[in-house]
């Protein structure tokens, strides 16, 4: 890691953002081997990021108005 990535980390981690919103933006910007680690770490969250973005507007059945 590069310390603009350290001084970029800090001025993320200093906003209000929920963990599996953190996790679904790594995963839209990771190189194909991260994405890869970070799949199979959150399998879950990876799934859910695919059907919302093939979702209109990313809504899903069950999602409160």
């Amino acid at each position: 890691m590069s310390l603009y990535d350290y001084q970029m980390g800090l001025s993320v981690a200093g906003g209000d953002y929920p963990f599996y919103s953190l996790i679904q933006a790594a995963m839209r910007q990771a190189d194909t081997d991260n994405l890869e680690k970070l799949k199979a770490a959150w399998p879950q969250v990876w799934k859910e990021l695919q059907a919302r973005y093939k979702a209109s507007g990313g809504t899903l059945a069950g999602d409160l108005e």
